[in-house]
């Protein structure tokens, strides 16, 4: 399946101002997506993710027997299979999600029958032996090809384990967990580094038991699932993109509503304070134990300053590490990132698409293994920016070029509706130029 390639011309801006609703958060949508799908009853989710990995999650859970409508008002209702899926027509298609991929192969391990997992290039180019190890540990059956998708599933009953995830991914966790939650006994996952807790406190809102510990999740199964209605907060690696722009220029103001800040996704925001950046949260709430409030952020009339990131915080922001490094040149002191390997599996490989378009723009850069060293105190020009196909290089690369001399133009930048349709309009929507 091959799009065509878009190209979109960013003209540098004098300032960032104004405030935005940003779209569902993706994480919470494909975890609400799947367990509605899996429970008994109709759930009802308003701001829905609006990107295609999303969608591939609702598709694959429709081929496997949930109803999925949206209504006029952009509700996305859906009509669960009550634990029990039925046997799809054919392969069910991630797209290009591995997010879709990695969590359903836990679902369908556990279920009566046979199950083929394909995707698009990018994914079936992705590590899927993480997921396998595991779940060969509590007896299911499937064959990758040499180690990645199309992965085959012959399901059936499985018993419980207690695993310590080499590889620190809330995907991993989420795929044990979704096996556990139909296994008898108790399964429990251990992690080094805590991920992302989005499916457990998912689970939970629609009645799972799950017990946590400051290291580990722990399910009993076999568990019910029963149908909730919520509103999915706004995606905070959306809003990242938003608030390295606003960073980029002293004296922006901008003010994001309704935003998740989940404390293992929140770190961002610890990182930009470290930078520099003015940030206060107003009316904080809580809905179905995620965490939503109003971020105000204001760039210092002295600019930024410089940070280093490495170990687990390398680990809790690797989606945000790109826009990070986009913009790491126009801070005073420059970003070191190291511990960042996991980059290199992504989408692309990241690392080596930031630091080939850092240096297209021309920046200095110094390429490591696991992270890279960006100089602070340099100016860049515009150029054109190689997307490698990856939604998030293309919008770390849009929001570096807002400081830029002269116009940058980035390729394949269709990309971005992956899981930001929206992300070009909204940009334009703050940028003042």
């Amino acid at each position: 399946m091959h799009t065509v390639s878009e190209e979109r011309l960013i003209r540098p801006a004098k300032n960032i101002y104004g405030s935005l609703r940003l779209p569902g958060d993706k994480s919470i949508s494909h975890r609400y997506g799947m367990l509605g799908s899996f429970a008994e009853g109709t759930s009802r989710f308003s701001n829905f993710s609006t990107g295609a990995d999303c969608a591939s999650t609702l598709a694959c859970m429709e081929a496997l027997g949930a109803k999925v409508t949206r209504t006029e008002d952009g509700i996305v209702e859906v009509t669960g299979v009550g634990g029990v899926v039925k046997q799809p027509a054919g392969p069910l298609d991630c797209g290009n999600s591995g997010s879709t991929m990695r969590m359903i192969s836990g679902l369908l391990a556990a279920q009566q029958g046979e199950f083929t997992l394909i995707g698009d290039d990018s994914l079936s180019r992705r590590p899927m032996e993480r997921i396998r190890k595991p779940l060969e540990k509590m007896g299911a059956r499937l064959t990758l090809t040499e180690g990645h998708a199309p992965i085959h599933i012959l399901g059936g009953p499985l018993q419980a384990i207690d695993f310590t995830t080499p590889v620190p991914s809330a995907q991993v966790k989420t795929c044990v967990l979704l096996a556990g939650l139909q296994t008898p006994g108790t399964t429990t996952i251990r992690e080094d580094i805590r991920t992302r807790d989005h499916s457990e406190l998912a689970l939970r809102a629609f009645g799972a038991n799950v017990h946590r510990t400051s290291n580990s999740v722990s399910i009993t199964g076999p568990q019910t699932l029963s149908a909730i209605e919520a509103t999915v907060p706004g995606d905070i690696s959306s809003a990242a993109f938003f608030l390295c722009a606003a960073a980029l220029f002293p004296g922006s103001q901008l003010l994001l509503d309704s935003l998740g800040l989940n404390p293992t996704r929140a770190t961002l925001l610890d990182v930009l304070t470290s930078l520099g950046l003015q940030i206060s949260v107003l009316n904080l709430e809580d809905k179905h134990s995620e965490l939503i409030g109003t971020v105000q952020v204001t760039s210092p009339a002295e600019g930024l300053g410089s940070t280093s990131i490495s170990g687990s915080l390398a680990a809790q922001l690797i989606d945000e590490l790109p826009v990070l490094a986009a913009i790491a040149p126009y801070t005073s002191g420059g970003i070191r990132i190291r511990d960042a390997q996991e980059l290199r599996v992504k989408e692309s490989d990241r690392i080596a698409l930031v630091v080939q378009n850092l240096k297209a723009m021309g920046a200095e850069v110094i390429e490591y293994e696991d992270g890279m060293d960006v100089p602070g105190g340099q100016k860049l020009h515009g150029a054109t920016i190689e997307s490698g196909g990856d939604h998030r290089i293309a919008m770390a690369f849009s929001v570096a070029a807002l400081r830029a001399e002269g116009d940058t133009l980035i390729r394949g930048s269709e990309s971005a509706a992956i899981s930001f349709p929206e992300f070009f309009d909204l940009l334009d929507f703050v940028a003042e130029r």
